[in-house]
């Protein structure tokens, strides 16, 4: 890495680093953009696709991160966990403006481990788990008040807070990563993009033209 002008050994800017593994990388700009995001720098869409081809995105928060994967969780009735269970492929993509970056990462999908999702669960409020009870998600309501009743119904019947079962229609799904572009914004759209893919156990680094 050539650290006097600022880039690293393919040329490209030194917050790429010279990083043979891109979950190292991402962590390391995911630290840069938990010190400047506003707010939720764990935001990111995630696009899914019906058995018929309809693509569909959202954005969700990413719940974990390891040499697995990506983890976000939802309900298993929703639009995208239908779309899951249907075609288990997903892409993501994080934009951090604050920093002007932004990672793509595609791959296919699996359920988390029931002791994973029951982890997470309980580090959930109380009114979080509540809503995950409640919730019809992508369903529709003739009234915001049928949710609120229900929200009502789950208070009542999970009055401990401290002992809300996780609801089985509700856990994670974690995208285990085939490729993982990084993108830099460069004034005149001279932006810079490194592009891993995951090939034959190892993964293979490329540069891309913006």
């Amino acid at each position: 890495m050539n650290q006097k002008n600022g880039q690293n050994s393919l040329g490209l800017d030194i917050c790429f680093e010279d990083e043979a593994n891109p979950i190292v990388l991402f962590k390391k700009w995911f630290a840069d953009a938990e010190k400047s995001e506003i707010n939720d720098p764990n935001a990111l869409s995630v696009a899914t696709s019906s058995s018929e081809g309809i693509p569909s995105v959202r954005m969700v928060l990413l719940k974990g991160l390891s040499d697995k994967g990506f983890v976000f969780y939802t309900n298993f009735n929703s639009k995208k966990g239908n779309d899951l269970r249907n075609n288990p492929n997903a892409s993501m993509c994080f934009h951090w403006k604050s920093i002007r970056r932004q990672v793509r990462v595609s791959g296919k999908v699996n359920v988390v481990d029931k002791e994973e999702a029951d982890k997470y669960f309980s580090s959930r409020d109380y009114g979080s788990k509540i809503a995950a009870w409640a919730s019809s998600q992508s369903k529709s309501m003739s009234s915001r008040n049928d949710f609120l009743k229900e929200i009502k119904e789950f208070e009542k019947k999970f009055p401990d807070k401290n002992n809300v079962p996780r609801p089985e229609h509700w856990s994670g799904w974690r995208v285990h990563p085939e490729q993982i572009e990084f993108w830099l914004e460069v004034k005149n759209r001279a932006h810079q993009r490194l592009n891993y893919i995951f090939k034959e156990g190892n993964w293979v680094k490329e540069i891309l033209y913006p």
